[in-house]
């Protein structure tokens, strides 16, 4: 008699065809253009369990300059290891060793590349902190810096999902000389607190002689394009101490202690 469970005719062209494998392992399915919101959901999911995992209830991010170096010219010496330095103090003094509880509070995180990114990921890292890094994908490679917490680098396709890992925990933002991309997610910050869709959270800017001379708020002003309250949404610091200084009274007040409350 012919066995009922063996096909009568071979059936290796059905299982070799894609629409038979099992949608979770079709890669050619997950990287097609109806999968696109299921991608842009698991990048949002991953990084937001292992932070619970590792509970990360919030963070301070420092964005800053990629070609920034620690032997570069001009300023640049100064720029990164007062970044360093800064990242140093937080992370002894904000909570991230976990202190006075379970939680760890106003751990360092950037965006995981080399430069002022390096810098502050290094300063946490010289103290044993956990310290975040939210790296990016782009056409020619970008490798997360040797200094953010291996369980705590991630990688991301989309620059939205990645600013709002960085923005959704944010208790402070620090902001060292920088080009297009940091002024991209200064002004990110700074038009989701203008528009209160975020928390009112501390922005310092490091180094005011730069800033001033990149960006002429002022003018802003003058021609209406800004209302004057708005220069109020950040603040300028010349120091790692002064940064800490500014900070302290928001970043360790425990109404703070829990991210950002408005879902971005």
């Amino acid at each position: 008699m012919t066995d009922p469970k063996k096909p009568s005719a071979s059936n290796q062209a059905q299982i070799a065809s894609p629409s038979y494998r099992l949608p979770a392992l079709d890669q050619d399915f997950l990287l097609g253009d109806s999968m696109r919101g299921v991608r842009f959901l698991l990048e949002y999911a991953k990084a937001e369990q292992v932070l619970r995992q590792w509970r990360v209830r919030s963070t301070i991010v420092v964005f800053g300059s990629s070609r920034i170096r620690e032997n570069g010219p001009g300023r640049e010496p100064r720029w990164y290891g007062q970044a360093r330095e800064f990242a140093r103090i937080a992370s002894q003094r904000g909570g991230a060793l976990m202190p006075y509880g379970d939680q760890r509070d106003n751990v360092i995180a950037t965006g995981g590349g080399p430069g002022v990114m390096e810098a502050a990921n290094r300063g946490a890292r010289d103290v044993g902190a956990p310290t975040v890094g939210f790296n990016i994908t782009l056409p020619h490679e970008q490798a997360p810096n040797a200094y953010s917490s291996p369980e705590l680098t991630f990688r991301f396709h989309y620059f939205a999902m990645r600013k709002m890992h960085l923005a959704m925990r944010a208790n402070a933002l620090v902001v060292f000389p920088g080009g297009f991309g940091t002024l991209d997610e200064m002004f990110e910050i700074l038009t989701l607190r203008q528009t209160e869709k975020f928390q009112s959270i501390p922005v310092l800017l490091f180094d005011e002689e730069y800033w001033r001379s990149v960006i002429n708020f002022e003018v802003l002003l003058a021609n209406q394009m800004i209302a004057e309250c708005d220069l109020d949404l950040f603040g300028y610091a010349e120091t790692a101490e002064e940064i800490w200084q500014k900070l302290e009274p928001d970043v360790l007040n425990p109404r703070r202690k829990v991210g950002n409350p408005n879902p971005l």
